[in-house]
C-alpha cells in the first residue's frame, strides 16, 4: 500500500488507464470492464480493476493538473508495478481544422511549469513511448477515428493571463493541443523506465468553432478515446 493508494498489492493491473475525473472512472469500469472492483477511494481518486475483453486492465481517476499526476504515477509504477500508463482526458484544440471529439494523441509535450528545471542543467522534453503511440496510430486508423499526432503543451494554469501565453504562438512552433497533465506522466514514465501515451479529447479551443463539451459529455462521452486506450493495452 501506498501513502495515497489503499489497494493491495496485485489489486492494480500492469496496464491501465488515467482519466483525470474519478466519475470517468467509474463510468469506464461500469460500462467497460467485466467483473469491476474498486480497489481505491482514498481522497476520491477511484480505481477499478478488471477485464476487457478477457485481459486485466484498471482505470484510475488522478485528479486535475501536474502535481497530482506526478503522484499517482510515482505510486502506481513503484508500488504497484505498472508498466503501461495512458492518460485518456480532454485538450483545447490549437490546430487549425480540429473539430470537437477530435482525437489527439501526444508525441512530445512542451510545457510552461518548472516541473523538470529543478533537477536538469538543460531543458528536459518529456516524450510518449514510441510503441504504444503507434499501436494508437493504427488503432485509430482501423477505427476510423479523426486523430492528429504531434506535440502538445502542458499547462500550470488553466486561468491564465493572455498578454503572457500565446496560444497562437506555440501553434505556429507545431503545437496541436494544450492540456494540464501529460509533462508529470511523460517524466515519470521515463524515469521508471515505463511506457506512457497521452490521449485526448478535443473539447475546445481558439479555432474550434463547435459548443464547447458539456460537463456531462466529458464524464460520459468520450467513448471513442476509451475505447482507443483500451485497445492500445489490450489488443495486439
Amino acid at each position: 500500500m501506498s501513502m495515497h493508494i489503499e489497494a493491495k498489492p496485485g489489486e492494480i493491473a500492469s496496464r491501465i488507464l488515467l482519466p483525470g475525473d474519478p466519475m470517468r472512472a467509474k463510468y469506464i469500469a461500469e460500462k467497460f470492464f467485466d467483473e469491476p472492483k474498486l480497489v481505491n477511494q482514498v481522497r476520491g481518486a477511484l480505481c477499478y480493476t478488471g477485464k476487457w475483453n478477457g485481459e486485466e486492465v484498471s482505470v484510475m481517476g488522478t485528479g486535475m493538473g501536474i502535481p497530482a499526476v506526478h503522484i499517482y504515477a510515482t505510486e502506481l509504477c513503484t508500488e504497484y508495478g505498472c508498466e503501461q500508463l495512458i492518460r485518456i482526458g480532454t485538450a483545447g484544440g490549437l490546430k487549425e481544422g480540429m473539430k470537437v471529439n477530435d482525437i489527439v494523441l501526444s508525441q512530445a509535450t512542451s510545457t510552461t511549469s518548472s516541473l523538470n528545471d529543478h533537477w536538469f542543467q538543460g531543458s528536459y522534453a518529456p516524450c510518449a513511448d514510441f510503441f504504444l503511440l503507434r499501436k494508437a496510430y493504427d488503432k485509430a486508423v482501423e477505427m476510423g477515428v479523426n486523430v492528429f499526432v504531434g506535440n502538445t503543451i502542458c499547462n500550470d494554469l488553466l486561468y491564465r493571463d493572455e498578454r503572457f501565453f500565446k496560444p497562437d504562438l506555440w501553434a505556429e512552433y507545431g503545437i496541436i493541443a494544450s492540456e494540464m497533465e501529460g509533462a508529470a506522466l511523460y517524466t515519470v514514465a521515463a524515469h521508471y523506465q515505463k511506457q506512457a501515451l497521452m490521449l485526448m479529447t478535443v473539447a475546445g479551443g481558439p479555432h474550434v468553432q463547435e459548443q464547447v463539451l458539456t460537463a456531462e459529455e466529458r464524464e460520459q462521452g468520450l467513448d471513442n478515446m476509451i475505447l482507443l486506450g483500451l485497445k492500445t493495452l489490450c489488443e495486439k
